[in-house]
């Protein structure tokens, strides 16, 4: 099942930036070969919801084992089985009806 999901992932303990954390957490889910858009305070994933999640579990390890003793995330996320649809097309639904 394909599914979109928006992380944020929020390394505790380690100080006010969290900068390495978030981008090792990106390297990660491109190494999972997952299709991501990043923003300001999250993470837009695209893939096949084993794989998506898998690579989340994958970003709490690598950010713990880079000394962050805590970490709290907020996940959003939607699946669909009446059509196909990708980040590009939910962001284009809303743009189109803002002209």
């Amino acid at each position: 099942m394909k599914v979109i999901a928006d992380l944020c992932v929020v390394p505790i303990g380690i100080g006010t930036s969290v900068s390495k954390e978030v981008a090792a957490c990106e390297r990660v889910l491109a190494e999972a070969g997952l299709k991501t858009k990043l923003h300001a305070y999250g993470t837009n994933i695209e893939g096949e919801w084993d794989d998506v999640f898998a690579a989340i579990k994958r970003c709490h390890e690598v950010v713990h084992a880079m000394g962050a003793p805590r970490i709290t995330s907020t996940l959003r996320f939607g699946t669909r089985t009446d059509r196909e649809q990708n980040i590009e097309d939910k962001i284009r639904s809303v743009e189109d009806k803002l002209r």
